[in-house]
């Protein structure tokens, strides 16, 4: 894949000091916005799965907004040109519409161009792609609600350290093992966080177990948390990750010869 200038020589230190410091701004709101609910007291009228229904609204604007920011720093800086910015719209669109190809449980394809593209452009790149694809898909039928600002951090994070993996450019059956590896970490990595975004708001008294409670130490809400995801989450994740596997060890080098 080649429209450059991804992983061009440093110019315009400043733009892309600002390019990285909008991605670093956007990834900790993100991760802010997973984590805070486990440091506030609760009490159990609070426990139902709808109870981002007030702040996600303000967290898609953010996202949307730092989005618009990263894309006018990396052209200023160098990362992204007009034809970048074209392949992206283009491949959000695509991405977005490859979400609805049907498959069982959690498999799904449309980690495959924000992982090879993240590789092929660099992180600003795939972290857009990432955010883009999840939007643009919610708001053509495939779900838009309190989840959706958590997915399309998500999606974003994908995309972004993929963008960050080592170059193996000369020796193409080991990138693509290498990506195809990377798939099936994140196919886990992603359904382990998205998670999180309702876990502290649902509570089941007979099953208290798998759940989170108020002032539960780290070692305890770890190991309810394993038990929640194994019986909940970890055969659907599984089907993800394997799907991811497959895909792109057939798919990646034909995608990074396009």
């Amino acid at each position: 894949m080649s429209t450059q200038p991804a992983r061009a020589p440093h110019r315009f230190p400043l733009q892309r000091a600002l390019n990285a410091a909008i991605l670093v701004i956007a990834s900790l709101i993100g991760l802010g916005s997973f984590f805070y609910p486990f440091l506030l007291p609760q009490s159990s009228e609070q426990f139902n799965a709808m109870a981002h229904a007030q702040d996600a609204p303000l967290l898609f604007v953010v996202l949307v907004v730092l989005c618009l920011g990263a894309v006018l720093s990396s052209l200023a800086g160098g990362l992204l040109n007009a034809k970048l910015i074209a392949v992206l719209g283009i491949l959000t669109a695509a991405n977005a519409v490859l979400r609805g190809v049907p498959g069982p449980a959690g498999f799904t394809l449309i980690f495959l161009l924000p992982i090879v593209c993240g590789y092929a452009y660099g992180p600003t790149f795939g972290f857009l792609l990432g955010v883009f694809s999840l939007a643009v898909s919610a708001f053509l039928g495939f779900g838009v609600g309190p989840w959706l600002p958590y997915q399309m951090f998500s999606a974003g994070w994908v995309g972004l350290l993929s963008g960050l993996l080592p170059r193996l450019d000369r020796h193409p059956r080991a990138e693509a093992l290498m990506l195809a590896t990377w798939g099936l970490v994140l196919g886990f990595t992603f359904g382990i966080l998205m998670n999180l975004w309702f876990w502290p708001y649902v509570f089941s008294a007979g099953q208290s177990e798998m759940y989170w409670e108020p002032g539960l130490d780290l070692v305890n809400a770890l190991k309810r948390y394993g038990v929640f995801y194994i019986f909940t989450s970890f055969w659907w994740d599984l089907l993800r990750a394997a799907g991811n596997f497959v895909l792109l060890l057939v798919f990646a080098a034909p995608v990074l010869r396009l």
